[in-house]
């Protein structure tokens, strides 16, 4: 008997009960909601689901799946070294058609416009103590590109890593939900009501060429940038080449959906207790929602500006769009007006600057890069 006891006394001293504390606990409910967010609300399920669940795997006491010579500790090998953010560039890539874009040049300046949340959440956090680089990592939250902040963060600050990724992908699927109140407040119902005329079609030979000369100008203006920018153009060419439809079909589907699972794992794998709760995550948090605000902002009091040039050719609702959460921002400006406009279709002149985003916050994020690596 006294065996058996000693026994099941081993087993309690090394079960995980015996570890648990309030942080641990606080973080189970942390992954337990954005469970409940990306399963019962849909609130960008492929990424929050494996997030949650690797926050959830790596805050269970004594499991040992992080540590040197754990699962996570080598999952996370593509995180810690930027390989997974730039794959799913790729991936991205194979997946976006910049026709639109390349229909209307001048909608990439709605994604140059909405990066304003960029610099003023860099600003802010400075404001706030964090250093330059920190900063940036912040900043780049409001890109609404996940992998950019991951991988900006990974090169520049990897101490604010699961903050910053966890703001970035949270807002990203918050997009239907905080994009709208800023569109509404910043035009008026005449303005949502403008339609904007057919674009034009773009040849073959255009989509060939523009991922390569995107490429070579961005390579050379901004050598950082390269492999976001490269990657993204790469995957891009391998859709419009014609030649590849396999390479194509795997970088949207197999490579993707793969690197996704690892990614998000990874990412909740970085939000242990210690290292998550803490006032700078708060910080963070606030940070990551003012920059997205003045990012969509920043689109559409641009937009504004150009339905005036345009002679009110230019629904300004579309610069909501150049936040670069693709295709999301874009459904959502067709949504705000098609809710007061049935008739109205403006998804495909959203796509432009919403394609321009991706753009955008990638060379923002070489800009960064440049002049902050150490």
């Amino acid at each position: 008997m006294e065996l058996y006891l000693t026994a099941l006394r081993g087993v309690i001293e090394q079960s995980g009960f015996v570890a648990l504390n309030g942080p641990t606990l606080v973080m189970l409910l942390v992954a337990f909601v954005l469970l409940y967010l990306a399963i019962a609300k849909g609130f960008e399920p492929l990424l929050l689901m494996p997030i949650a669940f690797g926050c959830l795997l790596v805050n269970l006491p004594l499991s040992g799946i992080v540590d040197p010579g754990g699962f996570l500790y080598f999952v996370k090998f593509g995180i810690d070294h930027e390989l997974y953010p730039v794959i799913i560039f790729m991936g991205i890539g194979a997946l976006t058609d910049f026709g639109p874009l390349l229909a209307n040049p001048i909608t990439f300046l709605l994604g140059a416009s909405a990066q304003l949340g960029v610099f003023v959440a860099v600003i802010g956090a400075m404001c706030m103590g964090f250093t330059i680089q920190q900063a940036a990592g912040i900043g780049i939250i409001g890109g609404a590109d996940g992998p950019t902040a991951i991988y900006l963060c990974a090169k520049l600050a990897r101490d604010i890593l699961p903050a910053v990724a966890v703001a970035a992908y949270s807002y990203m699927s918050l997009v239907p939900l905080i994009q709208p109140p800023v569109i509404k407040l910043l035009t008026t119902k005449e303005d949502r009501a403008i339609k904007m005329e057919q674009l034009r079609p773009v040849s073959r030979t255009e989509k060939i060429l523009f991922p390569i000369v995107a490429t070579i100008s961005c390579g050379l203006v901004l050598p950082a940038s390269v492999p976001l920018i490269g990657m993204l153009m790469f995957g891009n060419l391998l859709r419009e080449c014609g030649c590849t439809e396999r390479l194509s079909l795997a970088a949207q589907n197999e490579v993707l959906n793969a690197t996704t699972i690892f990614l998000g794992i990874s990412v909740g794998a970085t939000m242990k207790a210690e290292t998550f709760l803490t006032v700078a995550t708060i910080k963070i948090i606030a940070l990551g929602l003012i920059a997205f605000i003045f990012s969509t902002a920043g689109g559409v009091i641009f937009g504004q500006v150009m339905k005036v040039m345009s002679g009110r050719k230019i629904n300004p609702v579309i610069g909501a769009a150049g936040v670069s959460a693709v295709p999301m921002a874009a459904r959502v400006c067709q949504k705000v007006v098609q809710k007061e406009f049935p008739g109205s279709y403006i998804l495909m002149h959203a796509m432009g600057p919403n394609v321009a985003g991706v753009i955008g916050t990638a060379v923002a994020a070489g800009a960064m890069l440049t002049l902050l690596s150490k």
